[in-house]
């Protein structure tokens, strides 16, 4: 059994489908981050970096319970637990050199656009100039990525497709005030479309509505979402 620790943001949600596409049984672990529920010292001894996702796998190698966080790790040990979505033999350098890209890249630079256009203090033009025009230029290098491609590695959908779509799937609240936020990148537009008809992908959108998760932005929600912000006394 697959413990399942989440909140319905882009990480968790490559996770979710992974799990849908599987057929791994697990057991959903809400953690509601905007209660700081991450910070707890339950969920910090599971992971101490206090970020969703994570998961327990109760029959990890050799029978051990195994203990895994970070999307991309997670995917990767799921991968290779179930032999599912790897690709080719051949494909797996491209595999992990897309994984990486999303890991530190296009997921990173795509949460701080959203993070200085809807959650910091007004002001900071150079920040959002930034962080925007640095996610559309990771748009642009997937969309290129793309061109006469069905999927982003090889010739099968793999787990380098999941983590694109988690991300991906955000791409309205990445692209502040677009009507169409992938109209620029037709390629890009064209894959998410065929990813996002898939059956897995609305069972793994279902799990956000198992659990009724904070929705009030207050000072409890900043606290325990940007802690680094407040002193540690205050």
């Amino acid at each position: 059994m697959i413990e399942f620790y989440f909140h319905p943001t882009p990480n968790p949600a490559k996770i979710a489908l992974f799990l849908e596409e599987s057929g791994l049984p697990y057991d959903l672990k809400p953690v509601d981050t905007s209660k700081g529920e991450q910070h707890s010292p339950a969920f910090r001894a599971i992971n101490p970096n206090g970020k969703v996702p994570a998961i327990v796998d109760t029959e990890g190698p050799g029978g051990q319970p195994a203990v895994v966080f970070d999307s991309t790790a997670i995917l990767l040990y799921l991968a290779e637990k179930t032999g599912q979505f790897l690709g080719a033999p051949e494909d797996r350098p491209q595999l992990l050199s897309w994984l990486m890209f999303i890991a530190s890249g296009l997921g990173p630079f795509s949460g701080q656009a959203v993070h200085f256009q809807y959650a910091a203090p007004e002001g900071l033009d150079y920040a959002v100039n930034r962080y925007r025009r640095e996610a559309e230029r990771h748009y642009e290098v997937l969309n290129d990525r793309l061109k006469g491609r069905e999927f982003i590695v090889g010739d099968s959908y793999t787990i380098a497709d999941m983590s694109a779509w988690g991300w991906v799937d955000r791409a309205s609240r990445v692209f502040k005030n677009s009507d169409s936020p992938l109209a620029s990148y037709p390629e890009l537009q064209r894959w998410f479309a065929k990813i996002d008809a898939r059956p897995a992908v609305e069972r793994a959108r279902a799990v956000n509505k198992k659990h009724a998760f904070k929705t009030v932005n207050d000072d409890e929600t900043k606290r325990a979402l940007f802690p680094s912000n407040y002193p540690k006394s205050a």
